[in-house]
C-alpha cells in the first residue's frame, strides 16, 4: 500500500458495526459544501456566470429590524439572525439579474453539524412555493423588485434548536451552483413559547415576559421562619451566552437530532450543569473552604460562570444549590424554554428515598451524628421548566422539576428531572424522571428515635409537617414572593393528601411503617421553643416553653444543643451545650431563657450564619422524651447602592456601593462584585481589610447600553462574612 493511501485511511473517523456515520453531536463542527456540484462531466463551454447567480443575501438581523422584533429576540447581544421556530421570518436575495420563475430554479439549504442528514433534521432543503403551511418548513416569495426577491421562510415547530448554516443553491443543466460559506448568514433557531404548535407554548403574555424574557430574578433563601431574598442576574441575552448554552449541549454529547425535544435537553442539561461525572459547568462545594475558587455566595449572576466555562472548558469553582439553579435558569430561558427558580423550605435529603428522615438520639437525648445519615436542608433551590409531556399520559404536561444540584444519581449520573409537578402532587411517581426523589424532598416525615440497651428502637417523636412546608418562587412582573406549595401537595392532613401518599407508596416509594417499633409519646405535656431575631455579632436568647396539661407535677431534665450548620442541615460544630432541670406545675405553662453570646458562635460561623437548635427534655417521672428541632438565621447587614449623574443610555454615570462593618472584628480579604445586565458587565474589586465600624465606599463609572428598568446587583465576600448583598432598580432613559 502506498504512503498516500495509508494516511488517507487513518483520517477516517472510527466506524462501529452499528452505524454508518459517526455520532453527530456538535453544533460547532462543519462539513465542506461544494460550490459547484456537477451532475457528471461538465462540457467545455460551460460558464457558471451565464446563469442566475446570488450576489448578496440580506438577513434583516438588526435588533430594530422585523425579524428580531417579531420573534422577541431583539435583546440578544448577538449580531447574527436569531429566530424562533414555527414562525415565519424574512430574508432578501440579490441576484446578478432579475429572477425569472419560468426558467430559473433555486432553493435554500439549512445545515447543522458535520454530517448533515435529511432524515435527522440536520439537512433541510427548502423549495420556494406559493403558500406557507403553519409549523412546517417552507418558503414563498413576498416581493420582487429589479434583481432582488424578498422571501418569507417558515421553520418547523418541532425543528432542532441551534445554529444553522445557510446556502442558496441554483440549478443549471450541468451542475448545482451554491453560495460560498458565509458565517454572516448563520441563523440561530430557538424554542418558541409564542407558537401554539411548539412543545413549550405558554399562553399568557405576562408569563412569557417573566419566564422567557426577564434577565434578572430573585433567589429566596434563609429558612421558613426567616425568609431572605437576593437578586440574581440571569443575563441570557448577554454577549456569547447563547453560544455558551449551545456548547453545553455539545459537551453533554446530545445528538443533534434530539435537540428539538425539551425533555431531552432538560435531562442532559441537569447533568452537565454540575461537574460530577462529566466535567460539567460548576463544581459544588459545601465545606466552607473555597481556596482556588469563588465562594458560592459571591456570585451575583450566571454570565461570569458560563463565559468562564465556555472559554476554559473546565468546571468553575464553586457553587451551591442556588448557583446551579441560577445557571440552569439562564440556560433554559436563553434557548426559549420558559423557566423559573423554585425554593423548597425544609427540603428533605433522604439518602434512601423511604419518605422518612431518621434522627437517632443517644441516651442523653442528643442527636447521634454517627448514625444519622439523612439531613434537612434549610432550603433547596431547583428549577421548573414548562413543556408538554407527550411521553406521559394526558394531564402531566406544564411545569416540570429539573435540578442541576448533584444530590443523588439517576440512571448512573448526577441529574434530576424533568419530573411532572402534577404527577408529584397526585403521587403518580411511576412516571419518568426521578419523581420519587422529588416527592421525598417535599413529603418526608422526620422520625426521632432512640435505641434501648436491649436493641429495641423507641420512637420518641414523629414530625409530619416540617418537610416541604413552604415552596415559593418569584411573582410574575414583580420582585415579591408567591407561594406554590399547593402545586406540589394537598393540604396537610386532608383526605387527598393521604390518597396521594397511598398512591406514591403503591408506585414504589418506600414508606416504612412504625409498627415494628414502639411509639407511645408523652401526650399531656407540650414543649416548644422560640429563637429571638438577632443581628450577626450580637447576643440573643432562646426561650423554651412547657405546657403541663395534667394534674401531676413533673420535672423535666432539659438539654439544649446549638449547632452551626451548613444550609444543607449538615452540622459543622456544636457551639452551645446547656442543661437544666425544669419543674412543671400542674395545669400551667412555664418558660426558660437560654442566652447565646456572640463570643460563643462568631469564631466558627459559616457563611449563611445558620444555626440549628435541638431541645430534648426527659420527663423524669415517666422516662418519656420530648424532642424538637429548629433552624434559625442571623440578620446579615446589606450593601447600599446609589447612582450619581444622569441615567441615560449611552452616557457615563456613576454607581456607588457602600458598606459598614458591623462586626466586633476587622474583615480581611474583602471582595466586592457589581453587575447589572444592560448597564455594566461584572466588575470585581479587592480590599485588604475593613476595620470594625468603618465604612467602605466604592465608585464605578459605566455607560449603560439599554434604556428601560434595570437592576444593579452587588455582593460582598470576606473570610468572616459572606452572603452580603445589595441591589437597586434604576430607570435608564432613552437618549
Amino acid at each position: 500500500m502506498s504512503e498516500t493511501t495509508s494516511t488517507r485511511e487513518e483520517k477516517k473517523p472510527p466506524l462501529n458495526g452499528r452505524r454508518a456515520l459517526p455520532p453527530n453531536n456538535s453544533n460547532d463542527e462543519e462539513n465542506e459544501v461544494p460550490e459547484v456540484d456537477p451532475f457528471g462531466l461538465i462540457p467545455r463551454g460551460f460558464n457558471p456566470k451565464d446563469y442566475l447567480r446570488v450576489v448578496d443575501i440580506y438577513m434583516f438581523k438588526e435588533p430594530q429590524e422585523i425579524n428580531k422584533q417579531q420573534h422577541h429576540t431583539d435583546k440578544y447581544y448577538n449580531p447574527k439572525l436569531i429566530v424562533r421556530r414555527g414562525q415565519p421570518f424574512q430574508i432578501q436575495i440579490d441576484f446578478n439579474r432579475p429572477y425569472r420563475p419560468e426558467t430559473d430554479q433555486f432553493w435554500l439549504e439549512y445545515l447543522m453539524g458535520r454530517y448533515p442528514q435529511r432524515n435527522k433534521g440536520t439537512y433541510i432543503p427548502i423549495i420556494v412555493g406559493n403558500v406557507l403551511k403553519p409549523g412546517e418548513w417552507g418558503a414563498k416569495i413576498t416581493h420582487r423588485e429589479n434583481n432582488s426577491i424578498r422571501l418569507s421562510i417558515m421553520s418547523s415547530a418541532t425543528c432542532i434548536i441551534g445554529k444553522f448554516r445557510l446556502y442558496v443553491a441554483v440549478w443549471t443543466p450541468f451542475a448545482i451552483l451554491r453560495t460560498r460559506r458565509n458565517p454572516e448568514t448563520d441563523t440561530y433557531i430557538l424554542f418558541n413559547p409564542w407558537c401554539q404548535q411548539d412543545a413549550v407554548y405558554l399562553d399568557d403574555e405576562k408569563e412569557r415576559e417573566e419566564y422567557v424574557l426577564n434577565d434578572v430574578g430573585i433567589v429566596f433563601h434563609g429558612n421558613v421562619e426567616d425568609i431572605k431574598s437576593r437578586s440574581w442576574s440571569y443575563g441570557q441575552f448577554e454577549e456569547n451566552i447563547l453560544d455558551a448554552c449551545l456548547f453545553l449541549m455539545d459537551k453533554a454529547e446530545l445528538e443533534l437530532s434530539g435537540r428539538g425535544n425539551p425533555i431531552k435537553i432538560c435531562r442532559v442539561a441537569s447533568a452537565v450543569i454540575n461537574s460530577r461525572d462529566d466535567n460539567g459547568v460548576i463544581a459544588g462545594s459545601w465545606n466552607n473552604s473555597y481556596d482556588s475558587g469563588v465562594a458560592p455566595s459571591a456570585w451575583t449572576g450566571s454570565v461570569d460562570i458560563l463565559l468562564e466555562y465556555y472559554s476554559s472548558k473546565q468546571p468553575v469553582r464553586y457553587g451551591q444549590c442556588w448557583v446551579f439553579a441560577g445557571v440552569f435558569n439562564t440556560f433554559l430561558r436563553c434557548l426559549g424554554i420558559p423557566a423559573r427558580l423554585i425554593t423548597n423550605y425544609s427540603s428533605a435529603h433522604d439518602n434512601n428515598a423511604n419518605l422518612r428522615l431518621d434522627f437517632f438520639l443517644d441516651d442523653e437525648g442528643k442527636v447521634d451524628t454517627r448514625l444519622t445519615k439523612d439531613s434537612v436542608w434549610n432550603y433547596h433551590c431547583w428549577n421548573e421548566a414548562w413543556m408538554t409531556r407527550p411521553d406521559l399520559p394526558v394531564g402531566f404536561g406544564g411545569w416540570q422539576v429539573v435540578d442541576g444540584t448533584p444530590q443523588e444519581t439517576s440512571d448512573g449520573m448526577y441529574r434530576c428531572g424533568p419530573a411532572s409537578v402534577q404527577a408529584i402532587k397526585h403521587g403518580h411517581v411511576c412516571f419518568q424522571f426521578d419523581a420519587p426523589f422529588v416527592y421525598a424532598e417535599v413529603n418526608s416525615d422526620i422520625i426521632f428515635s432512640r435505641m434501648e440497651k436491649n436493641g429495641t428502637q423507641v420512637i420518641e417523636r414523629i414530625d409530619t409537617t416540617h418537610i416541604g412546608q413552604l415552596i415559593v418562587t418569584k411573582e410574575v412582573g414583580g420582585d415579591g414572593m408567591v407561594e406554590i406549595t399547593e402545586e406540589y401537595k394537598f393540604r396537610e392532613g386532608s383526605d387527598e393528601e393521604r390518597l396521594a401518599l397511598e398512591t406514591a407508596v403503591m408506585y414504589g416509594v418506600k414508606k416504612q411503617t412504625t409498627r415494628d417499633t414502639t411509639y407511645q409519646p408523652q401526650t399531656d405535656i407540650d414543649m416548644d421553643f422560640q429563637v429571638q431575631k438577632a443581628v450577626l455579632g450580637n447576643d440573643f436568647k432562646v426561650t423554651i416553653t412547657f405546657r403541663n396539661r395534667s394534674r401531676n407535677t413533673y420535672t423535666a431534665t432539659t438539654y439544649l444543643s446549638g449547632n452551626i450548620v451548613f444550609y444543607t442541615g449538615v452540622s459543622k460544630s456544636e457551639f452551645k451545650k446547656h442543661s437544666f432541670s425544669a419543674k412543671l406545675e400542674p395545669s400551667s405553662s412555664s418558660s426558660f431563657d437560654v442566652v447565646i453570646k456572640s463570643s460563643e458562635y462568631m469564631s466558627d460561623l459559616l457563611e449563611q450564619a445558620s444555626f440549628h437548635f435541638f431541645v430534648t427534655a426527659r420527663i423524669n417521672e415517666t422516662g418519656k422524651i420530648l424532642a424538637m428541632q429548629k433552624a434559625t438565621i442571623l440578620e446579615i447587614p446589606t450593601l447600599r447602592i446609589k447612582t450619581k449623574g444622569e441615567l441615560v443610555a449611552g452616557k457615563e454615570m456613576s454607581v456607588i456601593v457602600e458598606f459598614t462593618n458591623p462586626l466586633k472584628q476587622t474583615l480581611e480579604n474583602v471582595t466586592l462584585r457589581l453587575e447589572g445586565p444592560g448597564v455594566l458587565r461584572t466588575i470585581k474589586k479587592e480590599f485588604r481589610s475593613i476595620p470594625m465600624n468603618s465604612t467602605l465606599t466604592w465608585e464605578v463609572k459605566c455607560i449603560p447600553m439599554r434604556p428601560g428598568l434595570r437592576k444593579l446587583i452587588a455582593s460582598l465576600n470576606s473570610d468572616a462574612l459572606r452572603h452580603v448583598y445589595g441591589e437597586l432598580n434604576v430607570q435608564i432613559q432613552k437618549p
